[in-house]
């Protein structure tokens, strides 16, 4: 019943948006003079649009449109700017992220580490006496122009006597002395599970620890976590900061660490009618070995797609069940707890994410997700694999008669080079075969997998993919690989919509559809590739409401508070 009014309601705003019939409603805003890419099945480019309410209710020539306006319209010049559809980020740990946002120092995108020794240095003089200095994530040493990470001694130089704790990626955490010396470390024994330190050539330990994402995991819980009201600061900094870069809406992938309570912060805001962004959640069981009883019991008054437009629970994952969400080999055993719980998830007609890496132990997935679906079809279920970086063309046609999506982040753009040392560069060049997985029609999406282990800027993502070079100036993946403009903003608009079921409802900019937009700082369709990643919002709204402005547009900036 809710699908068919919903789409009267289109039908309706169609009808209502030809030029004979849409001056029976007068627009609230008009979008003039620009260069708004529609995103439509043709990818249509207009100059005008305008909005009534939270809907777009027509688009067309600025001459057109501007016969629209009441004396109530407010008029938006775009002045030649190019205007997209909000982005959705289809792999990003934003609520995890966002709980520990404002008690964080961020690395993102700084070029040098005299910069961000320098960030530290400043967050110290600001932190209370006992308060620690938090990088979590979202930097690598090949960003710098010194290509390398800190030393302990220049943490210790930067930050005094403060406790700091340093990640990069989920291969190295570094330590101050006044950081082991709260956390009780001293030797190899206290530190987490897979967890040595790092010594130097002459057998000393350089405060460096190695590991991997088990070992960090553990580590990081052991920090001070935030107050309430820090979490949901940190929320609302945090989407605040997304909307700066485009982004209207995000689909979170849970996982590690993402327990319960981790989703609090999100749904005072929903609750409150305070959130910037569209959220799309999923959830992790938290119990390894248990997951299947732990689903069952968390999930038993939680169907795939409870909620409203602006915030809705998208089914299960990334971390399907822990026996195979490594890297490494799983066991049968694991493999048969795997299935237990995708034959449930099917029966439920639940949604699902799945952490998944190596193409060597892929087809074990496919064999039971094709069992599954000879019981009970997942089709209609938007079942998601994510990662999948070199992926077999074999591969790419069991998802495809799956009917199953792919969803490929940036992590390539940041590692390609260690990538492609590892695996060769045949593999390498066709990493991730996007190219490939377009051809025959299967249905991929884009995000970043930020925090801890990208950047969360969308547009840095855009870049690799339509580029393929790296962050250090390698390219890597192959032209043959790569998108076009238009395809990888597909990928981040209407395809990332239709993972959050919301395809009819936004990813375009068509009438009907909510008034989700960015006006861009540069034209993305024609600025050199090594400018995409530096572009950003000047304007966006979410439901015809600004929820960021600056610059010529700052006065139409949301009041404080809503």
């Amino acid at each position: 019943m809710r699908r068919q009014s919903v789409g009267m309601l289109i039908l309706f705003a169609l009808v209502l948006t030809t030029m004979t019939g849409a001056a029976a409603q007068t627009p609230d805003i008009l979008l003039l003079n620009g260069k708004i890419l529609t995103v439509d099945a043709a990818d249509h480019q207009v100059e005008a649009l305008a909005i009534a309410g939270s809907r777009i209710l027509a688009t067309g020539t600025s001459d057109d449109l501007r016969k629209l306006a009441g004396p109530q319209t407010q008029i938006v010049d775009l002045a030649g700017r190019t205007v997209i559809p909000g982005l959705t980020d289809a792999h990003i740990h934003a609520i995890r992220a966002a709980l520990t946002y404002s008690i964080e120092v961020s690395w993102f995108g700084v070029p040098t580490l005299a910069e961000a020794l320098a960030r530290l240095k400043a967050a110290a003089e600001n932190a209370p006496p006992d308060g620690w200095i938090i990088v979590a994530g979202g930097w690598v040493d090949r960003q710098f122009a010194e290509k390398r990470k800190p030393s302990q001694a220049e943490l210790v130089a930067a930050a005094g006597g403060r406790p700091v704790y340093l990640q990069h990626l989920y291969n190295w955490v570094m330590l101050t002395p006044a950081a082991m010396q709260r956390l009780n470390i001293g030797a190899d024994s206290d530190l987490p599970k897979f967890g040595t330190f790092e010594r130097d050539s002459e057998g000393r330990p350089t405060g460096g620890i190695l590991g991997n994402g088990v070992t960090f995991l553990d580590l990081f819980n052991r920090l001070p976590h935030p107050s309430a009201a820090q979490a949901i600061d940190g929320t609302k900094a945090f989407f605040h900061e997304l909307n700066r870069l485009g982004l209207t809406g995000l689909i979170d992938p849970a996982g590690v660490s993402v327990g319960p309570e981790s989703y609090k912060p999100l749904f005072t805001l929903w609750q409150s009618g305070a959130l910037t962004l569209r959220v799309a959640y999923h959830v992790s069981s938290q119990k390894p070995g248990a997951e299947l009883a732990d689903y069952e019991s968390l999930l038993q008054l939680l169907p795939s797609g409870f909620g409203d437009d602006m915030l809705r629970f998208n089914g299960i994952g990334e971390i399907v069940t822990w026996g195979v969400w490594t890297d490494g080999d799983p066991t049968p055993e694991a493999f048969a707890k795997l299935e237990d719980v995708l034959a449930w998830a099917a029966a439920h007609r639940m949604g699902l994410q799945i952490h998944w890496n190596p193409q060597r132990s892929v087809d074990r997935l496919f064999d039971i997700m094709e069992r599954v679906n000879a019981k009970t079809p997942i089709g209609d279920l938007r079942w998601t694999i994510d990662h999948l970086y070199d992926a077999s063309d074999r591969s790419l046609a069991r998802m495809k008669t799956l009917d199953i999506a792919w969803d490929v982040q940036d992590s390539l753009y940041f590692n390609g080079t260690a990538f492609a040392a590892a695996q060769g560069d045949a593999i390498a060049r066709r990493s991730p075969p996007i190219r490939n997985a377009l051809s025959i029609g299967l249905r991929v999406v884009a995000g970043t997998d930020a925090h801890r282990v990208s950047d969360y800027n969308p547009f840095i993502s855009l870049r690799w993919l339509v580029t393929g070079k790296t962050i250090d100036g390698a390219t890597v993946l192959g032209a043959d690989q790569h998108p076009s403009r238009a395809e990888a903003l597909r990928l981040y608009t209407m395809n990332s919509a239709w993972l959050a079921h919301a395809e009819t409802q936004r990813g375009s900019l068509e009438p009907g559809k909510y008034a989700d937009l960015a006006v861009l700082s540069a034209d993305y369709m024609s600025v050199p590739d090594a400018e995409i990643g530096a572009i950003h919002s000047l304007l966006t709204l979410l439901g015809g409401r600004p929820v960021y402005a600056e610059g010529a547009y700052a006065a139409l900036a949301a009041p404080a508070g809503r």
